[in-house]
């Protein structure tokens, strides 16, 4: 009798063990769960054969903790979101950032780190800003500018000589002559440098210099803009209120992700889509486009890394803040639930701190 109760309560305590295995990993009665991700560093590096990361830190400690079992595929980023949402695949690791889209074709864990897109821009050189210099002054408003400018000086300067050539010869002389010194002192009077050389004495000749002088202020002042706005109208401002005036301007970002469909969103005319990042800066070295719009932790870890890419610099301008996550595909509410309270733990954790550190990331 003994016996049968002692096998009854060993029985008892095997089902009860196998229970609590079972509670500890969703995904124990499936297959090897498949997980994707594309090379996103600081987020997803790959060094030869060694893939690391702070993604790749946090699935493993979380695979490892869930007792998950798994095999790590690499893939293209538009394909990796494809086959999440088809079910080829039952995880990404890689930093999606959580959209409401998204969120209808696949499930997605607690986000673990927030950040935002930036703009990166190829620094112009001393030659090239010579170059801008001169073609400012062959800019089609200057040039008209320029003529109304020239127009005026020889309206305004014929006008004097010929109300003050009889009562004044001794400035405004007769002929060729006289008109030669109307011009001039409608140039210096224009110009606001009055030499004091020539000057009117009759009652007409003043009132030209009276309009002269004010209207001639006022003209002077608009030419001036159009001079500065030409000089300045290849120029990226730095100023992080200046996002919008990309709008205009041929910019790339990685195609499919957060970053790019936000700038469709604001209507941005010249879009053009990179399949990576190295791609899409590849293209602002090489001029094929202005400024290249993406997450600022994965362009700044990229640059500061890449010695080739030393002309391009980050913009102070922050824009469609973003909150990663891991991805599940839908089939895996139970899994995704697990993942994401271990996140949470791990997240209150020092050693999360220190893995962030590690990679000049600052905490959520």
């Amino acid at each position: 009798m003994r016996l049968r109760w002692s096998f009854l309560f060993f029985v008892l305590l095997l089902m009860g063990a196998r229970g609590q295995s079972k509670s500890d990993n969703p995904f124990s009665n499936t297959e090897v769960l498949k997980v994707g991700y594309t090379t996103a560093p600081p987020f997803a590096v790959q060094e030869d054969t060694v893939l690391r990361g702070i993604n790749v830190w946090l699935w493993k400690r979380v695979a490892k903790d869930l007792k998950l079992e798994y095999e790590l595929l690499p893939m293209d980023f538009s394909d990796m979101l494809d086959s999440l949402e088809t079910g080829g695949i039952d995880v990404s690791i890689n930093p999606l950032t959580i959209t409401s889209e998204r969120s209808k074709k696949m499930e997605f864990t607690h986000s673990f780190y927030a950040s935002n897109s930036t703009v990166a821009v190829a620094e112009i050189s001393s030659f090239d800003k010579l170059l801008d210099f001169v073609r400012a002054f062959f800019n089609l408003n200057f040039l008209k500018g320029l003529g109304v400018l020239l127009l005026i000086i020889f309206l305004f300067g014929l006008a004097g000589w010929y109300f003050e050539r009889k009562e004044n010869p001794d400035h405004f002389r007769s002929g060729l002559h006289g008109i030669w010194d109307g011009l001039w002192w409608s140039a210096v009077t224009l110009t606001t440098v009055g030499y004091g050389d020539k000057a009117p004495k009759t009652r007409m000749g003043k009132t030209v210099a009276l309009i002269l002088m004010f209207g001639g202020l006022l003209f002077i002042s608009g030419l001036t803009a159009s001079i500065a706005s030409g000089l300045t109208v290849n120029h990226l401002t730095t100023d992080p209120d200046s996002f919008n005036e990309f709008k205009e301007r041929a910019v790339g970002s990685v195609k499919n992700t957060g970053t790019s469909e936000f700038l469709k969103s604001r209507f941005f005319q010249d879009l053009k889509g990179y399949n990576t990042v190295a791609e899409g800066l590849s293209a602002l070295k090489n001029k094929d486009i202005e400024a290249f719009m993406y997450d600022e932790p994965i362009l700044k870890y990229r640059i500061a890394r890449d010695s080739s890419m030393s002309s391009i610099s980050i913009l102070p301008i922050k824009f469609d803040v973003q909150f990663y996550a891991f991805a599940i595909a839908k089939k895996h509410i139970a899994l995704e639930q697990a993942i994401s309270q271990r996140i949470l733990e791990i997240m209150e954790t020092e050693e999360w701190r220190i893995v962030l550190n590690e990679f000049k990331l600052n905490e959520l």
